[in-house]
């Protein structure tokens, strides 16, 4: 009973996310704006993290199962996807090392840690 009372919470805050996103005319995702109202419940103590802790644990823990539909329908496009494959391969690096560069720096930064040529 206590996860489906955890995962009612979470379903609730998604709920919301999808009635601010009719509401307010940004283009963002639902999802954004549900995670951002679990966070900052979460951040003020509206909803104690002993609320939803184990199912976040267990929605986490299963959520590579979540990219294998995604993965299978990328399969499915192979010939669509065949001609721009090296474009979309070397913007993908070049754009995931580019965020990994730019969060170090950052995280440095905000913890106030040099970065030392050794």
């Amino acid at each position: 009973m206590k996860y489906l009372k955890q995962f009612s919470i979470i379903l609730f805050i998604s709920l919301l996310g999808e009635i601010l996103h009719s509401i307010v005319p940004l283009p963002m995702p639902a999802s954004i704006y549900g995670l951002a109202i679990l966070f900052t419940a979460l951040s003020t103590g509206i909803i104690p993290l002993e609320e939803v802790r184990e199912t976040g644990r267990f929605l986490i823990e299963v959520m590579p199962l979540m990219f294998i539909p995604a993965a299978v329908g990328l399969l499915g496009a192979y010939h669509t996807l065949m001609p721009v494959l090296v474009p979309y391969a070397v913007i993908t690096l070049v754009s995931t090392l580019l965020v990994m560069l730019v969060a170090g720096r950052v995280t440095q930064a905000m913890t106030g840690e040099e970065q030392t040529n050794e």
